[in-house]
């Protein structure tokens, strides 16, 4: 099955092209530099593909890379795409909590691929997926990060949530079973087999990193905030104003329904000491995490390479 990853070189996408292979029977967009709205390029790509796997998103909105562009307009060209290249199959993987009319960008964006998905006229399979973690995700990374740089660790609310975290082994392996077929559901609901409170998922990251900081309960404004403040200040925020909206909802139920996935194919592992060992990062928030230190370096840097010019030109 020869599948074409759109994101591959994403979190989640770059797991899911290390899982099928080689890369004659892989194709992995943006490392092949071809933009997700344009379809003559997406349609080139596709030539020859059994599948689709549309993995492109983004948590912020940066320049010209908005939600509306990269989830909307992204999904509505990969389907016409897909179309040209006469592919059978498109696996979208969304979020569990993707919905119309919630005020977030983020989700009614999401939602809004979903049903260009749906509508497709295309055999879908489309993933609303809660938090993923592993190596390289932002979940395990950041809560890890911060906790080693500060001594204080403000948890999201006075009402506890609920998260179901799923390894990213399982959540590609989930991948896999929708790209063959093998998910009779067109919409289904991928969640981890734990869940467990925000709180405590935060103490169990903190334990594994070695770290006991204290822990402060804040209402949900403050780190929608804090969310706000860090996508300003941060080459990769703290915490994304999508992913604050996130915790403050919880991450363990689909918005709106969707049926789990079958036995056999929804997640089972538990989120262990050794599941997050495996995903720690090294080291912690520091001065090269700022926007300033970047535009700081690449001066620096342009200025270090600029010629020099004769004396007898001065």
């Amino acid at each position: 099955m020869r599948v074409a990853i759109t994101g591959g070189t994403g979190f989640v996408g770059r797991h899911l092209a290390e899982r099928l292979g080689a890369a004659d029977t892989v194709v992995v967009l943006r490392r092949t530099g071809v933009a997700i709205d344009d379809v003559e390029a997406l349609a080139e790509a596709f030539a020859g593909c059994d599948a689709v796997a549309h993995c492109a998103g983004i948590n912020r909105e940066i320049g010209d890379q908005t939600f509306d562009h990269v989830h909307v307009e992204g999904t509505r060209a990969v389907v016409e795409a897909a179309r040209r290249a006469g592919v059978k199959r498109i696996v979208m993987l969304s979020f569990l909590r993707a919905r119309p009319d919630c005020g977030s960008g983020y989700h009614e964006t999401k939602w809004a691929a979903e049903e260009l998905i749906r509508h497709s006229g295309i055999e879908h399979t489309i993933l609303k997926s809660g938090m993923i973690y592993g190596p390289g995700d932002h979940m395990v990374d950041h809560v890890t990060r911060a906790v080693r740089t500060f001594p204080v660790f403000a948890t999201v609310g006075y009402r506890e949530r609920t998260v179901r975290p799923i390894p990213v082994e399982e959540a590609v392996d989930v991948l896999v079973a929708a790209l063959e077929g093998r998910i009779p559901d067109p919409t289904v609901a991928v969640m981890g087999a734990e869940e467990l409170e925000l709180g405590a998922a935060v103490r169990r990251i903190a334990g594994v990193a070695g770290r006991r900081p204290l822990y402060v309960r804040v209402p949900v404004w403050s780190i929608r905030v804090l969310a706000q403040l860090t996508e300003w200040a941060m080459v990769v925020p703290l915490v994304a104003k999508a992913q604050a909206r996130m915790l403050g909802e919880g991450v363990s139920e689909a918005a709106p329904w969707a049926p789990e996935l079958p036995d056999g194919i929804r997640p089972a592992q538990r989120f262990t000491e050794a599941r997050i060992r495996a995903a720690l990062p090294e080291g912690r928030f520091g001065w090269s995490d700022l926007r300033i230190a970047r535009a700081i370096a690449r001066r620096s840097d342009s200025t270090a390479k600029r010629p020099v010019r004769p004396a007898a030109e001065l």
